[in-house]
């Protein structure tokens, strides 16, 4: 039995054969080991086996894909999931990894994370072969959802899209002090900005809306796609917000010479048939 996840900060999806379970977001960089290990043994463990005939004993493998999953962080997820498994053996890796084996497979290609952040490489045979740092949403992270919301609510609160203010505000329960508050007093803030994203993509008739994500699209590319100077491959995609917005992207993509490639929501069911094809 082999057990593929595939984990962003919001929530981790694990994947095998039968059935495909949800559970908390594991990020090793946010997550203790102790927080790890309460999720995988208080939330996956009755979700896997609770109504099956297996038992833990029979997975054999785990392919464990995930944010934050970076020297020395991803160890304690490793030993999470080793002293859950005992018999398993563990295999620990980055997110953009799993968008890699999901999007190209061995194929050569470029594969980007459009989620609550972004990312993106250059691959081959299944490995990553060239990156360009994301740098985070403050910094960087051109593209994300985090950025998308934090550009949106800038345009709300001081620029073009005032008239949607009030909209929002009520949709979110929020006022100006509690966005404020989110942003630079609580943590997580950029899940925070990244929930903002439904209330973009229901606003897209709005011109403003429209041009501010096809903008932030093409910055992405430009920033993070153009620089490994391959316009021969094609662009592949992954995350809920290139699945949201795969018209923008397109057109983004178009405008800039770039071949566009695959967009998937979750790629934990395609990195599976990966490991399942080379086994």
């Amino acid at each position: 039995m082999i057990i593929v996840a595939d984990s962003g900060s919001t929530k981790t999806e694990w994947i095998t054969e039968r059935l495909s379970v949800t559970t908390k977001g594991i990020n090793p960089v946010r997550d203790s080991y102790e927080e790890i290990l309460s999720i995988i043994n208080t939330e996956l463990m009755p979700l896997l086996f609770s109504e099956s005939q297996q038992n833990a004993d029979e997975v054999t493998e785990i392919h464990f894909y995930g944010a934050g999953c970076i020297e020395p962080f991803l160890q304690s997820v490793r030993r999470a999931i080793e002293n859950t498994f005992t018999k398993a053996k563990v295999y620990v890796y980055s997110d953009l990894l799993g968008a890699v084996r999901a999007l190209c497979g061995r194929e050569e290609g470029i594969a980007c994370i459009l989620g609550t952040g972004s990312n993106s490489c250059l691959c081959k045979d299944g490995q990553i072969i060239q990156n360009i740092s994301p740098l985070g949403y403050i910094l960087g992270d051109e593209g994300s959802g985090a950025v998308l919301g934090r550009k949106m609510l800038a345009e709300m609160l001081k620029g073009e899209l005032k008239e949607l203010w009030s909209s929002f505000s009520e949709e979110y329960q929020l006022e100006v002090a509690d966005v404020i508050n989110k942003v630079y007093r609580q943590p997580q803030a950029n899940r925070f900005l990244a929930s903002i994203v439904p209330f973009i993509k229901k606003n897209l008739h709005h011109i403003t809306v429209k041009n501010l994500v096809v903008s932030e699209f093409t910055q992405f590319l430009k920033r993070n796609v153009i620089p490994y100077n391959r316009l021969d491959l094609p662009v592949n995609f992954v995350g809920g917000v290139a699945n949201n917005f795969k018209e923008e992207i397109a057109n983004a993509c178009k405008e800039n010479g770039l071949k566009l490639g695959r967009i998937i929501n979750r790629p934990a069911e395609e990195i599976l048939r990966f490991h399942l094809c080379v086994i």
